[in-house]
């Protein structure tokens, strides 16, 4: 499986998110869709964005008891969609039930990854607001290996323990990274954040790019240094 760059499509409605697909003419961009859009927009959303040719990760980041999970993600399953998520933090035994929820009768699902710890937590609020002790890169280490025992196709993680994963997990283990930014733009509310180039130099399998493509004076221009800059 190739290298990709995903973006993060983080708008508050169809009717934004179509006009900003709008602008890719030539480029078929793989698309994630969250927690925003799609509460606003609903199933109907995936439809659209499929019938323009999109591959799509729906990241929802599903965290609760195994059989809610599992339920959930049977109904996840019959969505046309490419990737989906939960959160790693469930345990082992939730992974699994999802995992089972999302592969249908005929064994085809969609690639299940899991997420380890969010980009946006730094080590200070690891410890004092989750009561987590171990060093940020131990704990992403664990999650991913959770992960796998579990069937998982790999984790979200940020781009500087891509590497680190893929020493853990083996190199076919998927590592999708957000906090990916150019190195003269703002890193936002991102704290372990790295550019493109570099996400390719440490190993990342798919990079998840919002605001530097979506809030671009170019969205396109952009989108092709994102590809450049990390496939070449």
């Amino acid at each position: 499986m190739g290298k990709d760059v995903i973006i993060a499509c983080d708008f508050p409605s169809m009717e934004k998110t179509l006009s900003f697909l709008d602008l890719f003419r030539e480029e078929k961009p793989f698309v994630k869709i969250g927690m925003e859009l799609f509460y606003a927009a609903g199933p109907e959303i995936l439809k659209k964005i499929k019938e323009r040719g999109h591959r799509i990760f729906l990241d929802l980041k599903l965290h609760d008891i195994p059989n809610t999970v599992k339920s959930a993600m049977k109904v996840l399953s019959s969505y046309d969609i490419d990737m989906t998520n939960v959160h790693a933090g469930g345990t082992v035994s939730m992974m699994e039930a999802a995992l089972e929820g999302l592969t249908g009768p005929d064994g085809k699902r969609p690639l299940l990854i899991a997420v380890t710890q969010l980009t946006s937590t730094s080590q200070e609020r690891m410890e004092q607001d989750l009561l987590i002790r171990g060093k940020m890169e131990d704990v992403v280490m664990h999650y991913a290996m959770n992960a796998k025992k579990a069937g998982l196709d790999g984790v979200v993680c940020s781009p500087l323990e891509a590497a680190g994963v893929k020493e853990a997990c083996g190199s076919g283990f998927l590592t999708v990274t957000p906090g990916v930014r150019f190195a003269d733009g703002d890193i936002g509310d991102q704290v372990r954040v790295t550019t493109p180039a570099r996400a390719k130099e440490i190993g990342s399998d798919y990079i998840v790019v919002g605001r530097p493509v979506t809030r671009a004076e170019d969205p396109v221009e952009a989108y092709r240094r994102c590809m450049k800059d990390f496939i070449g």
